[in-house]
C-alpha cells in the first residue's frame, strides 16, 4: 500500500477508534448489547399469545420510545441507540398488539400464520430409551 493509502486508511481507523461514540466507550457497547432485547421480542413469537406480559411488553415499548428520544439530544447524539430503542419499542408494540388480538379474538395471528413452533409430533411423544438397532 503507499504512504498516501496507509495513511488515510489509518487516520479513518484512528478516527473510528477515537470518536465520542467509538468502541472505547460506553455508547458505543449499550447499543450492541440491546440488540439482545430485539432479539428476545422476536424471540417471543414462538410462545402462545396467551403467555405473553402485558407489564412487561408495557416496560420495553415506553423504555424503548422514550430512549429514541433520549438518544436524538444526548451529546455526541447516539444514532446507533436511537435504533435499537426505535426497535425495543415497536418489537414491544407488537407483542401488544397480539396479546391484544389474543383477548378479542381467541386467535393468535402468528400462530394461524406460521403454524405452532414446533411440530405436534414431537410435543406428545415421550423421549424413550435409546435403543442401537443393527
Amino acid at each position: 500500500m503507499s504512504g498516501a493509502a496507509t495513511a488515510a486508511g489509518t487516520s479513518r481507523f484512528q478516527a473510528f477508534m477515537n470518536h465520542p461514540a467509538g468502541p472505547k466507550t460506553v455508547f458505543f457497547w449499550a447499543p450492541l448489547m440491546k440488540w439482545c432485547l430485539v432479539a428476545a421480542g422476536l424471540k417471543d413469537l414462538s410462545r402462545p399469545a396467551e403467555k405473553l406480559s402485558v407489564p412487561q411488553n408495557l416496560a420495553l415499548t415506553a423504555t424503548g420510545f422514550i430512549w429514541v428520544r433520549y438518544s436524538l439530544v444526548i451529546k455526541p447524539i447516539n444514532y446507533s441507540l436511537a435504533a435499537v430503542n426505535f426497535f425495543v419499542g415497536t418489537t414491544g408494540v407488537g407483542q401488544l398488539a397480539r396479546i391484544w388480538y389474543y383477548n378479542n379474538t381467541h386467535k393468535d395471528p402468528v400462530l394461524d400464520i406460521f403454524g405452532p413452533a414446533t411440530p405436534a409430533e414431537f410435543t406428545t411423544q415421550k423421549p424413550g430409551p435409546i435403543t442401537d438397532v443393527a
